[in-house]
């Protein structure tokens, strides 16, 4: 509350009768802006700047190649730990207004940043990975058939070599097809690492995590890429990545 005093004096009540309200004004004026500060630091830090995505189909709708159960520990735990953990890590970080992919390349081999390095990137690459899986599998485009052939001469040595290299990643990590230049290329990255930190444009990746497949398939890592290839890749989704300028 503001108060303000009174002088005694029939020459100073008419002056005093005039400005008395002004400094409540001012105390009104000042309370606002202060609570409207409040407020804007208060939405601030609790603005997630990175979200989790909705999965673009049911939690059911992989079934039986990946399970309702297996996807909801990996998408509502997993996934959901690594925006948690991220946001939490980005309110003292000095990245506000940042993507996440400019907050990956800003932060990629900096040893100072890498819890969160490794929680934004991890849930890029989640987002990334539900929206390269579809019910059904669909069918493979025409023209990115004719790249795949092109790049490892058949769509089989094709998922022949992306199921070795999933085979072969130690430990937890990503199995990607990524546009290098003009030149489609298998790549897999450790943990939570991503071709995006590298330069290369991600088309397709299956995640190789254990928390990914082990209550479906055990230690079977093989056998989970294999039916993700054979029935799950949303080739519409690889066909837009490539005629995309996006990267």
């Amino acid at each position: 509350m503001c108060y303000i005093l009174e002088k005694e004096g029939a020459m100073e009540k008419h002056w005093i009768k005039k400005v008395r309200y002004l400094p409540n004004i001012v105390c009104l004026v000042g309370a606002i802006s202060l609570a409207l500060g409040l407020v804007e630091c208060s939405n601030i830090g609790e603005k997630a700047t990175i979200i989790q995505e909705p999965l673009p189909y049911k939690m059911d709708a992989l079934k039986p190649y990946i399970s309702e159960q297996t996807m909801r520990f990996h998408y509502g735990k997993h996934y959901a730990g690594y925006v948690d953990k991220a946001n939490q890590l980005l309110k003292t970080g000095g990245f506000e207004g940042k993507t996440a992919e400019e907050i990956i390349a800003l932060t990629a081999g900096k040893k100072e940043y890498t819890s969160i390095f490794n929680n934004v990137a991890q849930a890029w690459n989640h987002a990334f990975f539900w929206k390269c899986l579809k019910p059904g599998g669909g069918t493979i485009n025409a023209e990115v058939a004719d790249r795949i052939i092109k790049s490892f001469g058949s769509f089989d040595k094709f998922k022949q070599k992306f199921l070795e290299a999933a085979k072969s990643r130690f430990g937890s990590g990503w199995t990607w097809l990524v546009l290098d230049g003009d030149k489609l290329k298998i790549v897999t990255t450790g943990n939570a690492d991503t071709p995006i930190a590298h330069g290369l444009k991600p088309l397709f990746t299956v995640d190789v995590w254990e928390h990914a497949y082990y209550l479906d398939y055990q230690n079977r890592r093989a056998d989970y890429v294999r039916q993700v290839l054979n029935h799950l890749v949303n080739w519409d989704f690889i066909a837009s990545r490539l005629k995309s300028k996006q990267a």
